[in-house]
């Protein structure tokens, strides 16, 4: 099997790819043999057709995708053997990489070989009938291999060609037969109802393969997002008068000033009260913390509320709750802040919203390496004349070039007017190494549009363009942090995305606020989730 294998890992670099390796020993496994149809988009959309044959997939790479229609007659080209593990094989292999495009289990299911009871040989013959039992594709399926080189140049993507690799593949007529049958209007993955564009568009989002499409969604929330505690706690606090002592997250607050006005309400919605910003630090601490646990936090405050002048306050307070995490700044010049507070615990962020701070931003670095950035940051900051149509080129320009470099990032809106992108790298970087990096793929991007973007340092001379603001990539330079709210009519947030939708024509930079955001992550998830933990190297930019 190892041999047989040896063409599928010669052509991969599972450093790279999510594809996955093959078991180095496997046993034998009983029962009957599965089937899979993946839908590749490749170079060129093909299908992917692997039988379970002796402990590999046997596969063959469809371009038109099979069908149930018995007149269709379509090119299957044979491509290399791949593992067993395979099968469930669901996500986007990284441009530049063998295959590279986004794939989908557009269909699953048990098979029979037919007229045999050695598939394997029939494969080596050229001809193999087979009975399949899919959700999609049911009945007689039937491949036999063409006359060397017969059908090449009709493309599959990869292997395409004579020698012998070009099959012809078809249904039979029999009860399953539907005249007419287009693959292409049954787009979406039987495991998990994801369509190829969803996939590309969150290509980490974990399943459980195994389960109901339905219920194969594995939740990319943290515990206590939305649990009964949590539900009782906001309860308590909806019951306090104007002050008060409320538990939340296991820590006793006093919370004052409860029904003061912080944000003027939009679109003819009510303002927002103090409670209820604090409701809702509650309610998203457990999401928002880990991108600002273990980094020190500069708090934007607004203690009479949004529409009055703000203040940031670096430094740790004196009255600040013993439990509530700090950090000693070793490199604080005099007059700098020395104390910097952390969020190590939810009950940090509410702490802060009790504090006035309608904004929290987070070091780029952790405490335990101040010098050291683990993202890099891209910044696209609107000028004047600057419309949102502009600000979705500029971001999809650079998730092109970050998607051309093999680079993993992850968009979010500002909740005002820009669009950000967080780039993870592996521990070691230097801030001036991050900045370097970003410049150099912000100025090549930038010469694709240079009627939407100045390098100007003054805001007033850059002619109302945007600013590709590679230099917030420095120590204590920082970015509104995910989920943050911002001080604006509304309480809109900092809203993390999927790179697919900055397609979508509701986008807008303040689209989701404090009151609709617990509904989005309940029905989408945390599309930073994907990149919170996966360092990696940044390649060199000439």
């Amino acid at each position: 099997m190892a041999d047989r294998l040896a063409a599928y890992r010669r052509k991969r670099d599972f450093a790279r790819t999510p594809e996955p390796a093959p078991a180095r020993t496997r046993g034998q496994r009983g029962g009957e043999a599965r089937f899979v149809v993946q839908r590749h988009r490749a170079r060129r959309l093909h299908y992917d057709l692997r039988f379970e044959i002796d402990g590999v997939l046997v596969s063959w790479a469809v371009p038109k995708g099979p069908t149930l229609d018995p007149s269709a007659r379509r090119l299957a080209v044979h491509v290399e053997d791949h593992p067993i593990e395979y099968l469930h094989f669901e996500g986007v292999i990284p441009s530049g990489e063998y295959g590279g495009g986004d794939v989908i289990v557009w269909d699953t299911g048990t098979w029979e070989p037919v007229h045999t009871d050695d598939p394997a040989a029939a494969v080596e013959a050229g001809e193999l009938h087979a009975e399949v039992y899919g959700e999609k594709l049911r009945g007689r399926l039937v491949l036999v291999r063409r006359g060397t080189g017969e059908g090449a140049g009709e493309g599959a993507g990869e292997g395409a060609g004579g020698d012998g690799k070009d099959w012809m593949l078809l249904h039979k007529h029999d009860a399953y037969a539907v005249d007419g049958w287009d693959p292409e209007e049954h787009p979406r993955s039987v495991l998990t109802g994801r369509t190829n564009e969803q996939v590309r568009a969150d290509p980490d989002r974990e399943w459980h393969s195994e389960a109901d499409a339905r219920e194969a969604e594995v939740s990319l929330l943290p515990e206590g997002f939305d649990d009964e505690s949590l539900d009782e706690a906001i309860d308590r606090l909806g019951h306090l008068g104007e002050e008060g002592t409320w538990t939340v997250h296991g820590r006793r607050l006093k919370v004052t000033h409860l029904d003061k006005v912080l944000f003027p309400g939009r679109d003819g919605e009510p303002p927002i009260t103090k409670r209820e910003l604090l409701a809702y630090a509650a309610r998203i601490a457990p999401v928002a913390l880990p991108y600002v646990a273990g980094r020190a936090l500069n708090l934007h405050r607004f203690p009479d509320g949004a529409e009055a002048k703000g203040f940031w306050h670096k430094q740790r307070p004196d009255h600040a709750p013993s439990w509530l995490g700090s950090w000693d700044n070793p490199d604080a010049d005099p007059g700098e802040t020395t104390t910097y507070v952390v969020a190590d615990e939810p009950a940090a962020l509410v702490w802060a919203a009790n504090f006035g701070a309608l904004e929290w931003h987070p070091w780029t670095s952790r405490t335990r390496a101040s010098q050291e950035p683990t993202y890099a940051l891209i910044d696209l900051d609107p000028g004047e004349k600057t419309s949102w149509a502009d600000v979705l080129v500029l971001a999809r320009l650079h998730r092109d070039a970050l998607d051309h470099l093999g680079v993993r990032g992850r968009p979010k809106v500002t909740g005002r007017r820009g669009i950000q992108i967080v780039v993870p790298v592996r521990a070691g970087y230097t801030f001036t190494e991050t900045r370097a990096w970003v410049e150099t793929l912000s100025r090549t991007v930038g010469k694709v549009v240079p009627e939407l973007v100045s390098w100007k340092w003054e805001k007033k001379a850059r002619g109302g363009k945007a600013r590709l603001d590679y230099t917030q990539n420095a120590v204590n330079k920082t970015l509104v942090g995910p989920y943050s709210p911002r001080p604006a009519p509304g309480a809109p947030v900092a809203a993390p995305l999927a790179w697919g939708e900055l397609d979508d024509p509701e986008l807008r930079p303040d689209r989701w606020t404090i009151r609709t955001v617990l509904d989005r992550l309940v029905s989408v998830g945390d599309p930073f989730r994907a990149i919170l933990d996966d360092p990696q190297e940044l390649p060199e930019l000439s």
